[in-house]
Parts: structure tokens; C-alpha cells; sequence
């Protein structure tokens, strides 16, 4: 009876908190965004108030951060202070300072990352403790200073009104930020693949390495591929083991941007296999997720585009009507599989350039354009609407409390940037790819290597399994090959501004 009495009143503190803080996001000015950083250990999401501006350059004001000591009464007390600087704070603060929030952590005692992460990708100046000590927070980089819950406006008052401004951490993300497309693409090409090998994540790298190549005009950019690819392409050494995957076809892409015609042979060994189907709309050597969606539409549409190649675009279109019919929901966005429950952040990304691919390719006229169209759409007004405050997408894209993920916020960046570029969607569009522009800069360390990559994922059985994929920092190369693509679709879209 007792811990049934307890969870009832867990639950009514948490509505209460969850009413306040609504209500104060909904007073003039900002934060104005109720969002989450993490999820509890009852799964309720760990609330947070944001603002949209924590990765741009152009908002001169400091940024501060305040979070709770995880108890009820700092709780209240945060979102008091959040109520003050919107609506009693001197003007000489309001104009200084611009906040967010996280009242209540209450973060599993092994979850240690869901805090520092979303403190760091807030981009503070200063971090504040609402009711307790500020040694209980220390992330590389930023200032920490505490405040009693007690009298947290007098506090807060005082300490804006002498506070130095800008933290080393904000400082080096807006320098991230501040990177031009090719800046960065320089970068992650002369590092990545690390491994190289025939699959989709060194293709992807390698695609998008030769392109910046041709436009910076470095030719030792485009020896690097040809130096990682000559095991296949000079030497003979074979494409796939006795077990073929899809991931291991999509390798083939790369090949087929090469005009030798020893390429081209093995880029049409790729298509065959990208083609072959178990049954219709279900490729052979795929999984059925919509990784399948990029891996076969990668290989196909640029088949497709040599003469007499028209079928490759007709295979492409059949597979991705067919997993959009099987996967893609009501609300726009895909499961990964039919029987993985969940709109995995990196699976909407390889839903997203599937389509991507294929439209890009594919002639006006072909009879399943206007379907592919309509499925593209739907899922980028879903993508658009569930965009993480900082302009990141979510490694479960529904999800609040989910970190916010790198090879997502890269894949659906660049579908949505060629979508605007080409004329799929419009330019009420342009600003969520701004957004995630900035975000996914200040993901990419001046080194190349990559915060927050999800691991490597297979279809899963519950929606719990994909929230519980843990997130990878550091020199990875499916991370800096999506990072790299975005980057030179970055540069395209720049001319159109």
C-alpha cells in the first residue's frame, strides 16, 4: 500500500511540474520550448524549457543554464527563476542573458551521460544549480556556480549582474559553427574511412570525398579513394565474402561515379545484387529494415542513369513504395522494421535518403516518381515537426527523451537541404535546415571526430531496445562519412540563399 502511495504521488508531482512548466514556456520571450534531457527510471521524460538558439552565432546574448538539485522544492524554484527572467528581471538581464532550463533531473544513478550531454550542447556560459552544490555537476569547460533554492532570484540576480561572459565551451562550439561547408568537409575527408572496406559507410565517404575533390580541385583527395579502392578496382581482390549483405552492395556506389570501365563492371555487379528480391518488394540481401531503402536506391539510381539502364530505376521504385508501405506510419515518419516498433533516428535517415537517392536520379516522367514524391514529403513534414529544439533529430525521432544523434540530424539534413535545392519541398523548409546545419557543426570536432554516433543497430524487438542503443564519441567512420555528405550538400544549398 505504501509504494503504491508513493508512485501515485511521484506521478501527481511530476504533473504538477509537467503544468508549470508548460506554463511558464508559454509566457512572451524565450525559453518557449518544452522538451526533454533524458528519460527517468519510471520512463516519464526528464522535462526541459529551451530556446531555439543555443548553436547560433547571431544571438549576441550569454547563455545560462539552470538545472535543479533533483528535488521538488529546487524544481519550483527553477521555473520561479525562469518566470522572473521573462517577466520581472531587469531589462539590463533580459537583454544580457538568454536561459534554459532543466528543473528536475532525475537521471538513473548509470545514466552519466544524459547530463553532461545536454548541459554541453547548450552551449553555456553558466550553469547554475538551483538548492545545491555546484561540484555536483563538472563537465569539461563550463562554469558552475550554485544558488540556494530558497532564495534563487535574489541569488540569480546578483550573479547575472557580475558574471564574466563567454565559457571556453560555448566558445568552441561557435567556432564549430562557424566553419563553412568545405572547412569542414576538408576535415572529415582526409580522415575518414579509417577502415577502408566494400560497404556503404567507406562508400559514403569516398562518394562524397571525389566530389569535393572536383570542386576544391584536390587531386590528392581523389588519390586517397583511389588508393583505398584499388584492392577491387586494380588489384581483382573480390567485392563479397560466401555471406552477402546489403550494407556490403551498397559499397558498389562509389563505382559507379567512376567512368573506368573496370568500375562500372563491378558497380554493375552491385546493382544485380541490389535488385535481387526474396519476394516482390523485399530485397534479398537486406533485413527488411529501412536500411534496405538506402543501401539498394544507392547502387540503382546511379545504374540507372547510363544509357539503357532505365530498369535499375523501376527495381528502386518497386523496393521503396514497398517498404514505405510496410513501414512508413500514419504520421509520416517509418518504423525500422515491421516488427521493430520504433521511428529509429538513423532508420529514418536511411528511409530518407533512399528516397532521396532515387529522386535525385530519376526522370521526370518515370511512372513512379509522383508516389516516391508523396512518400519523401510525408515524411519530412513528420521529420520537420519532431526537429530537437537545438536543431538536432533524435536517435528515436519521437522521442523527447532522447539523445539527439548525429548520423539522423545528418541524413535528414540532407534530404530536406536537396528537397529545398531541388524543388521537392519548399522554402518554408529552409529554416529547419539551417538549424540542423548549426547543430550538426557543433557535433563535428575541429579533429573530425564526431560526438553522439548511435551504434551500430539491428532491428529490435521493442521500442525500449532502440532507446537503450548507448551513443559513440570519438573517431568513427559511419559518424564522419554522414557528416561529410550533409557537408557538401551544405555547399550546394549555400548558392541558393
Amino acid at each position: 500500500m505504501l509504494c503504491a502511495t508513493l508512485v501515485y504521488a511521484a506521478i501527481a508531482t511530476f504533473a504538477s511540474l509537467e503544468a508549470d512548466v508548460a506554463a511558464v514556456a508559454a509566457l512572451p520571450g524565450q525559453p518557449q520550448t518544452v522538451s526533454a534531457g533524458g528519460l527517468a527510471a519510471d520512463e516519464t521524460r526528464i522535462l526541459t524549457i529551451e530556446n531555439p538558439s543555443a548553436f547560433d552565432p547571431a544571438v549576441g546574448q550569454a547563455r545560462l543554464v539552470l538545472v535543479g538539485s533533483g528535488d521538488p522544492i529546487a524544481a519550483d524554484a527553477v521555473v520561479a527563476a525562469v518566470r522572473w527572467l521573462k517577466t520581472a528581471a531587469p531589462r539590463s538581464i533580459r537583454d544580457r542573458w538568454i536561459a534554459s532550463a532543466l528543473p528536475q533531473p532525475r537521471f538513473r544513478p548509470e545514466d552519466t551521460q544524459s547530463l553532461p550531454r545536454w548541459l554541453t550542447f547548450q552551449a553555456p556560459d553558466l550553469v547554475v544549480v538551483v538548492g545545491g552544490a555546484g561540484n555536483q555537476i563538472q563537465v569539461e569547460g563550463l562554469r558552475v556556480e550554485s544558488i540556494r533554492a530558497g532564495a534563487a532570484v535574489a541569488d540569480l540576480e546578483k550573479l547575472l549582474r557580475t558574471s564574466a561572459a563567454e565559457s571556453p565551451s560555448h566558445h568552441a562550439i561557435i567556432a564549430r559553427v562557424r566553419r563553412d561547408p568545405i572547412e569542414m568537409a576538408r576535415v572529415l575527408a582526409a580522415r575518414y574511412p579509417e577502415t577502408p572496406s566494400i560497404s556503404y559507410i567507406p562508400a559514403v565517404a569516398w562518394v562524397n570525398t571525389l566530389r569535393l575533390a572536383a570542386i576544391i580541385g584536390d587531386a590528392s583527395l581523389r588519390a586517397r579513394v583511389l588508393d583505398h579502392v584499388r584492392p577491387w578496382l586494380v588489384d581483382g581482390r573480390k567485392l563479397f565474402g560466401d555471406r552477402i549483405q546489403l550494407t556490403a552492395v551498397a559499397g558498389t556506389m562509389v563505382f559507379a561515379d567512376m567512368p573506368d570501365p573496370a568500375a562500372i563492371a563491378l558497380a554493375d555487379e552491385g546493382a544485380r545484387l541490389a535488385a535481387a528480391e526474396k519476394t516482390a518488394g523485399l530485397a534479398q540481401y537486406g533485413g527488411g529494415w529501412t536500411d534496405d531503402m538506402f543501401m539498394a536506391a544507392s547502387v540503382l539510381a546511379r545504374t540507372g542513369r547510363r544509357p539503357g539502364r532505365d530498369q535499375d530505376f523501376d527495381v528502386a521504385a518497386r523496393l521503396l513504395t514497398a517498404y514505405a508501405a510496410r513501414l512508413q506510419r500514419e504520421d509520416g515518419l517509418f518504423n525500422h522494421a515491421v516488427d521493430g516498433p520504433a521511428a529509429w533516428g538513423r532508420g529514418n535517415g536511411f528511409a530518407a535518403m533512399g528516397l532521396t537517392e532515387a529522386l535525385t536520379a530519376m526522370p521526370a516522367d518515370h511512372p513512379q516518381r509522383s508516389a516516391i514524391l508523396a512518400i519523401y514529403r510525408r515524411q519530412m513534414a513528420a521529420a520537420r515537426a519532431q526537429q530537437a529544439p537545438d536543431g538536432m533529430w533524435r536517435e528515436v525521432i519521437d522521442e523527447p527523451g532522447a539523445y539527439r544523434e548525429e548520423t539522423a540530424t545528418a541524413m535528414l539534413l540532407t534530404a530536406m537541404a536537396r528537397g529545398i535545392r531541388l524543388g521537392w519541398i519548399d522554402g518554408s523548409y529552409r529554416a529547419a535546415v539551417e538549424r540542423a546545419s548549426r547543430a550538426l557543426s557543433a557535433h563535428v570536432r575541429d579533429d573530425g571526430t564526431i560526438m553522439d554516433v548511435c551504434a551500430s543497430t539491428g532491428g529490435g524487438p521493442t521500442r525500449q531496445y532502440y532507446l537503450e542503443r548507448p551513443a559513440i564519441t570519438g573517431a568513427d567512420d559511419r559518424g564522419g562519412a554522414m557528416a561529410l555528405l550533409a557537408a557538401m550538400e551544405m555547399q550546394e544549398f549555400s548558392k541558393t540563399r
